[in-house]
């Protein structure tokens, strides 16, 4: 199946694919540069085994990918840890600050939108005796500085924020908390797992001091993903694996190779990318909301002007998103949020901090947009999405009791609501 940016003139056969948030097909230049280190022939050695010629070739194609990755971030190289994905690195970022800095100070700063990578290793920390402050959001989505510059205390040595909410696709000004809290000497965390793809990145000018990076994220594999530390760190970081001193000492362990390579060659394809991708999402998201406002009594949550194009999340009243999502999962691949989360029975975290209601919350349902998305896809995906609204409310007694009531259902509560936020 073809997939390009102007589309191919017919929807895809196959299902469409709008959950690019929860993970990305990995990219054709990455399979290939990923292929050359496999097999016999390929670039099969151990990257720590110095004195031959196998571990040579891996090395270097390993400190190849890791410029990749720093250049994608504007860091230094040095700079760039790798792990095995976005979770271990936020694991190694929020408990090796803390428990490195816990000298200084035991309070910590995060938000009640956050990953739960960042959220459960903040509960780890509270359980060896951290404080932590959940920052709650303002009612459209938006961590703000103020709201973190009041959340800051004498003992504060790390605050952790999401760049690009996962769920909602709000935007965090990362740069201007990284200005309040590098006068501060307070350490800075950012999970750039979203943005990194979708967003230019260069940690000197957010004044982050640890960024954490997702393989899969990007258009590369799972498996793999990178943190950055900056070197002049106001606190050193703490391991949290041990057994080889691999990665300056921060991470130990063989490298898989094949992945790290693919995670570089990924990184220095969204550099490349970039603004192809951004503009033809943008479009692409632009068209999706304006056909889901079509739709009756449909809503969008969260902010619409602090927002990243290609992460939208709806809602549709009267309506269970478990229903419509298994209404439509041989046709049209979205989520009812974080995958990370899927599997357990509970509303969004997300969506609760944004103070919405539970019904608001039962009907919301994620799309996410991304690099092969193309118009006749988000056409058909809208149009099905639309029927099987309609065919689902006919089944459910409050739509009908509106409707009996005289109470008929309104289009979209302004379709101008959606473009204001």
């Amino acid at each position: 199946m073809n997939r390009d940016h102007q589309g191919t003139g017919q929807r895809a056969e196959s299902c469409v694919y709008l959950d690019y948030a929860a993970t990305t097909p990995v990219a054709p230049q990455v399979a290939e540069a990923m292929s050359r280190c496999l097999g016999r022939e390929g670039l099969f050695g151990n990257a720590a085994s110095k004195p031959h010629r196998f571990g040579v070739e891996a090395r270097a194609a390993v400190e190849t990918a890791r410029g990749q990755v720093a250049e994608l971030i504007a860091a230094d190289p040095a700079e760039i840890v790798w792990t095995s994905g976005a979770t271990e690195s936020i694991n190694l970022a929020v408990k090796g600050a803390a428990r490195g800095a816990r000298g200084r100070g035991r309070h910590i700063v995060t938000s009640s939108m956050e990953h739960k990578a960042v959220l459960d290793s903040c509960a780890r920390l509270v359980q060896e005796g951290f404080d932590v402050t959940c920052v709650d959001p303002d009612v459209d989505g938006t961590i703000t500085v103020k709201s973190i510059e009041r959340a800051l205390r004498r003992d504060t040595i790390l605050v952790s924020l999401m760049h690009v909410n996962n769920e909602v696709g709000t935007v965090t000004d990362v740069a201007a908390v990284g200005c309040l809290l590098r006068e501060r000497g307070v350490v800075f965390h950012v999970d750039a797992s979203q943005s990194a793809a979708r967003l230019p990145l260069n940690v000197r000018e957010m004044r982050v001091d640890l960024v954490s990076l997702s393989g899969h994220k990007m258009y590369g594999p799972k498996g793999v993903g990178a943190l950055y530390a900056r070197s002049s760190c106001p606190s050193p970081l703490e391991p949290q694996m041990h057994g080889g001193d691999q990665e300056q000492g921060l991470r130990s362990g063989t490298l898989a190779t094949h992945q790290v390579v693919g995670m570089g060659e990924a990184a220095e394809l969204a550099r490349e990318c970039l603004g192809k991708d951004t503009d033809a999402t943008a479009a692409l998201d632009r068209r999706l909301r304006d056909l889901l406002g079509a739709i009756p009594r449909s809503f969008l949550n969260g902010n619409q002007k602090v927002r990243v194009p290609g992460i939208l999340s709806a809602g549709f009243a009267c309506l269970d998103s478990e229903a419509l999502l298994m209404a439509l999962r041989d046709e049209v691949a979205i989520s009812s949020g974080s995958a990370c989360t899927s599997d357990r029975v509970q509303p969004s975290h997300v969506l609760t901090a944004l103070r919405l209601s539970e019904e608001a919350i039962a009907c919301s349902v994620r799309f996410s947009l991304g690099r092969y998305t193309t118009a006749d896809e988000v056409d058909f995906a809208a149009t099905r999405l639309s029927e099987t609204v309609a065919d689902l409310r006919q089944l459910a007694p409050r739509w009908a009791e509106e409707a009996m009531s005289s109470r008929q259902p309104e289009p979209c509560a302004q379709v101008q609501r959606w473009a204001t936020g």
